[in-house]
C-alpha cells in the first residue's frame, strides 16, 4: 500500500525566497531509466532550474540529475540537458499566455514521486522580487520564531 502523501526528491528552496509564486501546478517529468534511478536515490539538483515554453511543448532547464553510479552508459549522458515536461495542451496554452501577458517566470519549486510511482514536477508561475521585500520577508520570519511560532504575520 502506498502513502497518500509524497516523497519529495529535490526542492528548490531558493526559489519562495526569490520568487512570489503566484500559482503552482504539477507536470510529470520526462526522464531516460538511469536518470530516474538517480534522481530517486538523491541525485537530482533543482538550484536554478526554470521552464520554458516552446514551440507549445514545455521544457525544464537548469535541473542537474547526476550521472547513475551503476550505469555503463553514464558517462555518455549530459547531466545538464533539457527535459520534457508533460502538461496538457490546455495547461500549455494557459501558462503560455500568462507568460507573454504579465511577465512572469515559470520556476521549478520540488520534484516528488506521486502516489502510482511517476516522477512529477511542481512548477510555479513567479513574479520575481526585489531587495527590499526580501528583507521585509526575513524581518517577518525572525519575529515569528522569536514569539515561537504562536502567531503568523501577515
Amino acid at each position: 500500500m502506498k502513502s497518500s502523501h509524497p516523497k519529495l526528491l529535490a526542492e528548490n528552496r531558493k526559489a519562495r525566497f526569490r520568487f512570489e509564486i503566484i500559482e503552482t501546478l504539477e507536470a510529470g517529468l520526462s526522464l531516460s531509466g538511469s536518470e530516474a534511478k538517480s534522481a530517486k536515490t538523491g541525485g537530482m539538483n533543482l538550484g536554478d532550474a526554470y521552464a520554458i515554453v516552446k514551440n507549445r511543448e514545455c521544457w525544464l532547464l537548469n535541473c542537474h540529475i547526476s550521472p547513475y553510479a551503476y550505469d555503463s552508459m553514464a558517462h555518455m549522458k549530459e547531466p545538464m540537458r533539457s527535459r520534457k515536461l508533460l502538461l496538457k495542451r490546455s495547461e500549455i496554452d494557459r501558462v503560455m499566455g500568462k507568460l507573454k501577458a504579465k511577465g512572469l517566470t515559470l520556476v521549478a519549486l520540488d520534484a516528488h514521486i506521486s502516489e502510482k510511482g511517476w516522477i512529477k514536477m511542481t512548477l510555479g508561475l513567479a513574479k520575481g522580487k526585489n531587495a527590499p521585500d526580501r528583507k521585509e520577508d526575513i524581518k517577518k520570519r525572525d519575529i515569528e520564531r522569536e514569539l515561537g511560532g504562536r502567531y503568523k504575520l501577515r
